[in-house]
């Protein structure tokens, strides 16, 4: 039987996308894909959902980046349309759903949808997918549109739709559609409520290394308490929205706030509360219950409308992924909350009325702040992203059309994570153990920990330690153990966030979920999680120690985890303080492990190997185990050859052939094979650099040999193996063509002095007394004629009288004034006024005459 068709006259009364409603139908009627833009509370959200189910005959699914805010809109649509929530409108959401077979719409998160693809890649039933608040940029929303427009290459019947409050509508158009035709934009606009803006900055600072101060707590929830009692001496029925970056700071404002305005009704949102609080808070509130003071994260800023709402209250702070590149880590920071998400932010006062908005900065500092925020796909961690790329086909998104792509340096992180957990092949294609890994609903660490630690320390203590982890919960002197004993018999906000999660994560192992392991077992599911951050103490002072992590990085960290030998860090950042000395960066939460539990977690990092080097020219070796860059022992031993061999050649290819000492005849020998490259080029080699060590083994090999079996670098000379360079039989020419000596007219064989081998305009040069040359007219030259002799004319004493490669010019002219000069100094010696005519000689004038 067909089912009924949804009432969009009766869902769509109150709402002004009503209005917009005639022109997707336009839209839709001439292709499947479609942007709409309109402003937060217009009811896109939800009025396009049901007048995709009326025109399609199979389910349509509707995402959203937030648990809350899926529940949210399915249960207001189901009030609209006066069916029981599940029935014809569901949700399906990390660990709660309401469906039906029958149901024809269904709020889910993006991250639901992405996992259900890895088994449905084809989305069997489903006739069309509308991604909700695309503007945000989560990373599940990227990929999706990525792994959508590859399905729909194979399905065109497939509607896709991209909704948004704020967005690049162009853009996002051309990658759903086509470059050459991109999606058609129905761009809905309405009057804006007007604003009114303060700015209320504080005395203390926001941040530390810790993060959010004290004193600014304080500050934001003194300044919410008074600006809400303000508020309802004018509106008692109004409410006020604070923004906090975190669950956490949410909950120490909230608890300040409670103090501070008793009369008031303070309420927490964010994402880890139980789903019946978090739908009491957008559920609004009767005109007989008292105003509210609503304390929530980025939860609220644009994906629900909280009813009620005149005031917002920011503390302009967000909490968001930021990647050390230098470290290859990612990790939650708090920082200035960008100025768009600030409007974002400030514009719920205004859904329904005017309103008012409460900065809790000066304006400077505002406008210091990002224009926007980063797209997630750039700052976060990529190994789950990576993770399901793989297992969808597509390894490190190749082939998929992405908003924006991957970051090279991220992705390669991530897939050497994905490797260390054997989650993916060499291919980049996902294993056994990664699809399963994939299914469990949380980082791929985290679900190694869970899976393989269940096993070695009991469910619940696995699960324990992931749902701390992996939870916004600030760990006391980054002591896991002592965070995980006070959670276990703790009562606040924090304890009842965790339990709710450790409960959720046994439901996904099958082994006994009641045993506990010892205090010590937090280390060891810590590691499976990190194993690359295993690390070993290295320096221990006054004030902390430094350890160093088994991925290089060095790290501080203070109180009682730092007499630890071993830990397993769980959380570590850049330091913005004072850390122990000679670290970059700070532990912000880790356990401490035995050595037994870090052979067992990290085995695939431990490499026990002889390590030989090229050390002040002979090779020394060394055999060491390590744990990535962790040395554990490390003693002398003798290289083999093939070690020795290989030390050698990372040497020479490291530091260049600076490493041997070039002999004087090696040197020449260079320069001459240089000369003739330069001039005639092949057969002749060259001799650069590059060219010498691209051949390494083809001229040097025995000399390597020797190298490794101890002899010295500087007992090595380098003109023999040059030599096996030249080309035969060419070679028979070599001394013609670049002679070692040249004969001068007096008889005397003067050396050469080639050019430097990477000199390309020097002439070889003759440095001889000027009185050797007498008569000589022609200039001799080298290489078969081509390149001149330059000579170093010399006095008698050796000192340069002239440089020149045309004797006969010289004779001819400057000559004379050489001779009027110097006869006076050197009256011994011949300086005849016709040097043409004169016998060439190197002595004096009394002793020619006599010889």
């Amino acid at each position: 039987m067909t089912s009924r068709p949804f009432d969009l006259s009766r869902i769509g009364a109150a709402l002004s996308f009503a209005a917009a409603g005639g022109e997707v139908e336009h839209a839709l009627d001439t292709g499947t894909a479609l942007v709409i833009s309109a402003p937060p509370g217009t009811g896109k959200t939800t009025l396009v959902p049901p007048l995709l189910a009326n025109r399609a005959g199979g389910r349509v699914i509707v995402t959203q980046p937030r648990r809350v805010a899926a529940r949210a809109a399915a249960r207001r649509l189901a009030e609209l349309d006066r069916s029981s929530l599940g029935d014809r409108v569901g949700f399906t959401v990390r660990g709660e759903r309401r469906t039906s077979p029958q149901m024809r719409v269904e709020f889910v998160t993006a991250g639901v949808l992405l996992r259900r693809m890895l088994d449905d890649p084809g989305l069997d039933g489903v006739d069309a997918v509308i991604i909700d608040e695309v503007h945000e940029r989560a990373l599940e929303t990227d990929l999706l549109i990525g792994l959508l427009g590859e399905v729909r290459e194979l399905r065109d019947d497939l509607t896709l739709i991209a909704m948004s409050a704020t967005l690049d509508a162009e853009r996002i158009a051309s990658v759903i559609g086509t470059p050459a035709a991109p999606a058609p934009i129905v761009d809905h606009r309405v009057p804006a409520h007007p604003l009114t803006e303060r700015w209320v900055p504080g005395s203390a600072q926001r941040l530390d290394e810790r993060g959010v101060t004290r004193s600014f707590l304080d500050h934001v929830a003194g300044t919410a308490a008074s600006a809400a009692r303000d508020l309802v001496r004018d509106d008692p029925h109004a409410d006020t929205l604070v923004f906090a970056p975190g669950a956490r700071e949410v909950a120490e404002i909230a608890r300040r706030v409670s103090d501070l305005a008793t009369d008031f009704d303070v309420r927490e949102l964010h994402g880890q509360l139980p789903s019946a609080a978090q739908d009491a808070v957008i559920g609004g509130r009767r005109p007989s219950d008292p105003p509210r003071i609503i304390v929530s994260t980025s939860l609220a800023e644009s994906s629900l409308t909280v009813p009620g709402v005149r005031l917002v209250v920011d503390s302009c702070l967000a909490r968001q992924p930021q990647r050390d590149a230098a470290r290859g880590m990612t990790g939650l920071v708090t920082t200035a909350a960008s100025r768009s998400s600030c409007v974002q932010r400030a514009g719920r006062a205004t859904r329904q009325g005017p309103g008012t908005v409460v900065r809790c900065v000066d304006e400077r500092t505002y406008a210091a702040a990002p224009a926007r925020p980063a797209p997630e796909i750039a700052t976060a961690d990529l190994a789950d992203a990576a993770l399901l790329l793989a297992c969808w086909g597509a390894p490190e998104g190749s082939g998929l059309r992405l908003i924006d792509p991957l970051p090279a340096d991220s992705l390669r992180d991530a897939t050497g994570v994905l490797h260390a957990l054997g989650a993916i092949d060499d291919t980049g294609r996902a294993t056994a153990e990664g699809r399963a890994l994939a299914r469990i609903p949380t980082d791929p660490r985290l679900a190694r920990a869970l899976r393989d630690g269940a096993p070695l320390v009991g469910a619940r203590t696995a699960a324990e330690v992931v749902a701390l982890v992996g939870g916004d919960i600030r760990v006391r002197d980054a002591d896991i153990a002592s965070a995980l004993s006070a959670l276990r018999h703790g009562r606040g906000p924090d304890a009842q966030r965790w339990a709710r999660e450790v409960d959720r994560l046994l439901r996904l192992v099958s082994s006994d979920r009641s045993a506990h392991g010892r205090a010590d077992d937090a280390g060891l599911v810590v590691a499976l999680a990190f194993p690359e951050r295993v690390a070993r103490r290295v320096e221990r002072s006054s004030d902390g120690a430094t350890f160093l992590l088994a991925s290089g990085t060095r790290a501080g960290i203070s109180g009682p985890l730092a007499d630890a030998e071993w830990l397993a860090v769980a959380d570590v950042a850049r330091a913005s303080g004072r850390v122990a000395a000679g670290s970059g960066a700070v532990i912000r939460a880790a356990a401490a492990v035995t050595e037994q539990q870090v052979e067992r977690a990290a085995d695939h990092l431990t490499t026990d190997r002889v390590e030989a080097q090229l050390i002040g020219g002979r090779v020394s070796a060394r055999r060491e185990r390590r744990i990535g860059a962790i040395v554990r022992s490390s003693v002398p031993v003798r290289a083999s050859a093939a070690e020795g061999r290989d030390a050698v050649q990372r040497a020479v290819r490291a530091d260049g052939l600076g490493v041997f000492t070039w002999s004087d005849a090696a040197d020449e020998l260079r320069r001459r094979l240089a000369l003739l490259h330069r001039e005639l080029g092949d057969p002749w080699p060259d001799v650069g650099d590059d060219a010498l060590l691209a051949r390494l083994e083809e001229w040097l090999d025995p000399e390597l040999a020797a190298l490794a079996g101890g002899t010295a670098a500087d007992r090595i000379d380098l003109a023999s193996p040059l030599r096996r360079l030249l080309p035969w039989p060419a070679a028979a020419e070599f001394d013609a063509l670049a002679p070692e000596r040249l004969e001068v007219p007096s008889g005397t064989r003067i050396r050469i002095a080639y050019p430097p081998f990477d000199d390309v305009d020097a002439l070889p040069v003759v440095a001889v007394k000027l009185q050797e040359c007498f008569g000589w007219a022609a200039t001799p030259r080298l290489v078969g004629g081509r390149v001149p002799v330059l000579f170093h004319l010399l006095s008698p004493a050796g000192r340069p009288l002239a440089v020149t490669a045309d004797l006969t010019s010289f004779w001819s002219g400057p000559y004379a004034q050489v001779r009027a000069e110097m006869r006076g100094r050197y009256p011994k010696h011949p300086w005849p006024e016709d040097p043409w005519a004169a016998v060439p000689t190197r002595h004096t004038t009394r002793r020619a005459a006599r010889e």
